[in-house]
């Protein structure tokens, strides 16, 4: 038995070493206490896991050389009834699996003492699971599946997650569970052809392998049952005993930092109140499948004691003079001269220091290392390994990849390490965004279920592909459902005729196959919208013409401002930063939409805007669609605009009558240059005396008026919207040029996905959710459909959790009742918040990690993505419990869109679930209810073309006609099931291939093509061959090219087209026919009629003579 021992008494006589808060400088101490001995790894344990997660990474940019492992704790606390992300579990499980390899072990192991008090799998595990394949070595496809699940991968038609794999034909993806990057293994004949991989998003090649080490995506495996779910109780009862991380790392020297060791009790001590509570909250059948504290995690004494064997040092309390050895340079870019401050700080000492710019991309290394050079002068190198640095001559300058954004001074090395964020504040560190292009590159992808709009025939249900006969020749087609149960087939030649209509088929009306209605509604449309598309070009004309006061940021004023926002800018923020400042300054009125994913800091883009206005002198407005999202605003800016000694005001219905008469003075008299408010802003006794930007926040909550108000608050002014709805209705209006827009589509560095669970409404399961958040000081949200709803479901809160503060807020409460409970629950009173979709948006409870919606099936994925957006915006990872009513049996349609919720809970998953789950009525808010009806009548991908086209002719361009060529051979080509198994998949290919107007494009695709499902085989081929004879024949002018055993004839479109090529000298047994050219030369294979076809085509594209 174990005997206590006293860990207090050990720690005091081990090492200190003072905590060096900078990462980076944390991260070189480390690389120094690496021992000799390669069969005793250095195990550091840091305070938190994002700051061993991100020591870690810095670890290995220092020296790449340097064997450096992270192993994580899980994503979920013990006893909370969830399951830890298949990441979680991967990279745990490579860590393990390293640390069997005794004769390669990591030298640094970092992680946290609550990963390392969990219990693991047993050692013995590794004889069978290890797996290792190279490219040229045998391949047993059939083996993969078995062996997969066996590890925990779950089968998806899109690999681009980890813990992901899907087989079809010659290719195998997956995603590793530990890995950075999915993986695609091509095979033929029984043997690996090669192994790459490829990015998750656009699913294109990125770099080849040598060496694939498949690690298990669970921490249970061996049997055909390890996708299921991950529990204590499951890991507990499984059929082997586990066993510790320290049973893994045999001799090692351990070094905590200070506050890990009493994590580490507390996280046992919390886990063994945890299993209390479950224990009396569960029934004797539950109870007896909970397993003890102790068959999870280590005990409280078996903690002490392990560490108290490995303790090598402890990172205490710091030193005084360690001020003198470390610090930090978080302050140099508030300096007036941050170079010249940089200059001063080198040259202090007796010696120069050495100086090294980092910079986590390679762009931004490039970039800076030529600012470095431009402002400090000397000569500049670039350090591939930290070893370089310190070991070259006093006054050196580096460049060198580090992922840090704080610099930090080690002056008993003689190194000073600097960021851009150091000197240029945080929008230096960013490269430019691409989240509108990676939006808009779905945005016409089809799913079998969508509704679709066929030119002739209307609104129908895409139902599924099938294989048909057409005049001799087998081919896909799609069916059709539409009214009255009739359906339509449609050959995959003919796919150019459909489009995703962009809304809930749910909520759709189907046309009928046999009525006139759809063919008057799309021609007396096609009429409206060339009236339409001529107001588009007059307002855009008139946009082109308007002139407003340039606005440019004083440089170092603007920094110092941004220096104050306390972390990195996501891409896409730094991006649309860039080009708000672009618009400021160009002289012309700015109208930008701001669109983005919950929580991804649109807010911060708005704050810069108003700094570059208020720092010139000028008043800006930011404008709210709630008071409690108004007062969120003022508290922020209030932090934010203190470096600029500039008054933030604030304007709502709750501000007091004396406050807002001086308010309202203080805007017309100039004194007051920033104020942020509600509609109270609208008011007709509010008056600006120089205003020069509104900034508009969540948009699409406001009415048409207010928002024609708004922006004359600010005539020739600049205005600047903000949405935090990501759907293509708020796009629509910079699809066709009304206005810019910036979509910011990544995710902040520490915002984490939202863990989505759908069940039946289970008593237990909600109260153990709130009950949990109770524990851990946060607090939780429960969200009904309707407010009818709210009373029972706050009689059965009652019940199940009485201990529990239940607020209760929905629409039909008077609006100050709404204000002052929601403002309540937002400064943390009350567990619980009761409430409709009221809480959608403009609301954000830091403390808030769980929600339970109950009866998600009566809400839009929209909705639901914004709803499950309230949570997890602080430090811990949100949940959204979506739960059904047992009683209640969900359609097929139902179920399928709250699984691709629950499926699509990646960070900026709003863009993808909104373009399956378009409200179209919502449109006529932005686009005014003449075109937000025309939206409705065709969908949105069939009017964004029409409208796209009308545009065109309404500038008094050429536009090009809508036809296709009818390319002949008897042969169409075909995309194989067994080549791309998921049918949506294969629509989409046929609908890219016949969308296609370049050749050049097509070359990409089929690279693509073969790049992402393998050789490809005969049939496809023929439909790409024939697809690049239709683009080469579109622009000849050829309408029909045909070849048969007989000869191949090219029939011209119009007698222009073909009178443009009259010219021609023609090969002997060529010959006119009106307007179409024949020739002899035919085959009786296939492949030899697309050989007299091109040579025909060639003869026609040839100069003249």
């Amino acid at each position: 038995m174990l005997q206590s021992v006293d860990l207090d008494t050990r720690i005091s006589a081990a090492e200190t070493i003072s905590p060096l808060h900078p990462v980076g400088a944390t991260a070189v101490r480390l690389i120094d206490r690496r021992g000799t001995d390669k069969t005793r790894p250095l195990v550091f344990v840091a305070q938190t896991a994002r700051r061993a997660a991100d020591i870690a990474a810095i670890l290995r940019a220092l020296e790449p050389a340097a064997k450096v492992a992270y192993f994580p704790p899980w994503d979920c606390l013990p006893y909370d009834g969830l399951s830890p992300s298949r990441a979680v579990m991967g990279q745990r499980m490579g860590v393990l699996r390293w640390l069997t390899n005794r004769k390669n072990l990591p030298e640094i192991v970092v992680t946290t003492a609550e990963a390392l008090v969990r219990r693991v799998p047993p050692r013995s595990i590794w004889k069978t699971l290890h797996r290792e394949f190279r490219a040229g070595e045998a391949f047993d496809v059939k083996a993969m599946r078995p062996f997969l699940q066996s590890l925990g991968y779950l089968f998806d038609d899109r690999v681009d997650e980890p813990g992901e794999a899907a087989i079809r034909g010659r290719v195998v993806d997956f995603f590793p569970a530990g890995g950075d990057l999915p993986c695609r293994i091509e095979h033929e004949k029984g043997r690996i052809v090669s192994i790459r991989s490829y990015d998750p998003v656009t699913q294109r090649t990125i770099d080849e392998i040598e060496c694939l080490i498949v690690d298990p995506a669970s921490e249970i495996v061996g049997d055909e049952t390890a996708p299921e779910p991950v529990s204590d109780a499951r890991l507990a009862k499984g059929r082997r005993k586990l066993e510790t991380v320290f049973d893994y790392l045999g001799a090692a020297d351990l070094l905590l930092e200070e506050g890990a060791d009493r994590r580490a009790e507390a996280f046992i001590e919390a886990a063994e109140a945890a299993h209390e509570e479950a224990r009396e909250a569960s029934s004797a059948r539950a109870r007896a499948d909970l397993p003890a504290p102790s068959k999870i995690l280590l005990t409280s004494a078996q903690w002490r004691e392990q560490v108290a064997r490995s303790l090598a040092a402890v990172i205490d309390d710091p030193a005084e003079d360690d001020a003198e050895r470390v610090a930090s340079l978080r302050n140099l870019a508030a300096e007036n001269a941050p170079w010249a401050a940089l200059r001063d700080l080198v040259g202090q000492g007796k010696t120069p220091l050495r100086v090294v710019i980092a910079a986590g991309t390679r762009a931004l290394l490039n970039d800076w290392h030529r600012r470095a050079r431009r402002n400090l002068g000397g000569e500049w190198e670039r350090a591939t390994g930290w070893s370089i640095v310190e070991t070259s001559p006093a006054g050196s300058n580096w460049s060198m990849l580090l992922p840090i954004s704080e610099g930090f001074v080690l002056r008993d090395r003689g190194v000073v390490v600097v960021t851009p964020q150091d000197l240029g504040g945080r929008t230096a560190a960013n490269a430019s965004g691409q989240g509108q292009a990676a939006l808009l590159a779905h945005l016409d992808d089809y799913e079998i279920g969508d509704a679709v709009v066929h030119i002739d025939h209307g609104v129908g249900i895409l139902r599924g592909l099938e294989t048909i006969e057409r005049d001799g020749r087998t081919m896909d087609a799609l069916r059709l459902s539409y009214a009255d149960d009739a359906s339509l087939l449609v050959p995959m030649e003919e796919i150019g005729a459909l489009w995703r209509y962009g809304a809930d088929p749910g909520d759709l009306k189907l046309d009928r196959l046999k009525g006139e209605g759809w063919l008057n509604r799309r021609n007396d449309l096609l009429q409206r919208v060339q009236d339409t598309a001529r107001g588009m070009v007059d307002l855009m004309s008139k946009r082109r013409r308007s002139k407003a006061r340039a606005l440019k940021p004083e440089r170092r004023t603007f920094e110092r401002f941004c220096a104050g926002f306390p972390h990195a800018l996501s891409p896409d923020q730094s991006a649309a930063v860039d080009a708000v400042l672009a618009d400021l300054a160009s002289g012309r009125p700015m109208d930008r939409l701001v669109c983005g994913d919950v929580g991804f800091g649109k807010t911060e883009v708005g704050f810069r805007a108003a700094a570059v206005a208020v720092s010139a002198g000028r008043q800006a407005a930011i404008i709210a669609p709630t008071t409690v999202l108004a007062q969120q605003h003022t508290r922020a800016a209030l932090r934010r605009f203190r470096s600029l000694g500039i008054e933030v005001a604030h304007l709502s219905r709750l501000t007091a009558p004396d406050e807002a008469k001086r308010v309202k003075a203080g805007l017309k008299s100039g004194e007051i240059r920033l104020v942020v408010g509600t509609h109270a802003l609208c008011a007709e006794d509010i008056a600006f005396k120089d205003l020069a930007l509104v900034v508009i926040d969540e948009e699409q909550r406001f009415g048409a008026r207010h928002k024609s108000r708004l922006r004359a608050l600010a005539p020739g002014g600049h205005v600047l919207t903000m949405t935090a709805t990501p759907i293509p209705r708020t796009l629509q209006a910079s699809f066709v040029g009304l206005n810019d827009i910036s979509v910011i589509a990544t995710p902040p560095v520490l915002r984490r996905p939202i863990r989505t669970i759908l069940a039946p409404f289970d008593d237990d399961v909600v109260r153990d959710a709130l009950q949990r958040e109770k524990r851990r000081k946060g607090q939780s949200f429960v969200v009904c459909p309707r407010v009818e709803d709210i009373a029972p479901m706050a009689d059965r809160l009652k019940a199940l959790v009485p201990e529990l503060e239940v607020a209760v807020v929905h629409g039909k409460l008077p609006v100050e009742t709404i204000d002052e409970v929601m403002l309540r629950f937002g400064e943390g009173g009350g567990d619980v918040l009761l409430a409709t979709n009221i809480i959608e948006s403009g609301l954000d409870v830091p403390a808030a990690n769980t929600m339970i919606v109950w009866r998600p099936d009566r809400f839009g994925l929209a909705q639901l993505h914004q709803l499950r957006g309230r949570v997890g915006r602080g430090s811990r990872r949100g949940t959204a419990f979506l739960l059904t009513d047992p009683a209640v049996e969900l359609g097929e349609t139902a179920r399928s869109r709250l699984q691709t919720l629950e499926r699509l809970s990646g960070l900026g998953a709003g863009f993808t679930i909104s373009t399956r789950d378009l409200d179209l009525r919502g449109a006529g808010e932005l686009l005014g209810e003449e075109q937000a009806g025309h939206l409705q009548l065709v969908g949105l991908s069939l009017y964004r073309h029409l409208i796209e086209r009308a545009l065109v002719v309404a500038e008094g361009k050429p536009v090009a006609d809508d036809w296709t060529p009818d390319i002949v051979l008897g042969a169409s080509g075909s995309i194989p099931a067994d080549y791309v198994p998921d049918p949506a998949a294969r629509i989409n290919l046929y609908s890219r291939i016949d969308r296609l107007r370049e050749r050049s494009s097509l070359e990409l695709l089929v690279e693509e093509i073969g790049d992402r499902f393998g050789p490809i085989p005969a049939e496809t081929k023929i439909l790409l061959k024939a697809a690049e004879l239709r683009l080469r024949c579109r622009e000849l002018g050829v309408q029909k090219l045909a070849s048969g055993p007989k000869g191949t004839a090219a029939a011209f479109r119009t007698k222009d087209d073909a009178a443009r090529h009259e010219g021609l000298k023609l090969p002997a047994g060529w010959k006119w026919n009106d307007t179409k050219l024949v020739s002899p030369k035919g085959g009786e294979t296939v492949a030899e009629r697309f050989v007299a076809a091109r040579s025909l085509l060639e003869t026609i594209d040839a100069p003249a003579a």
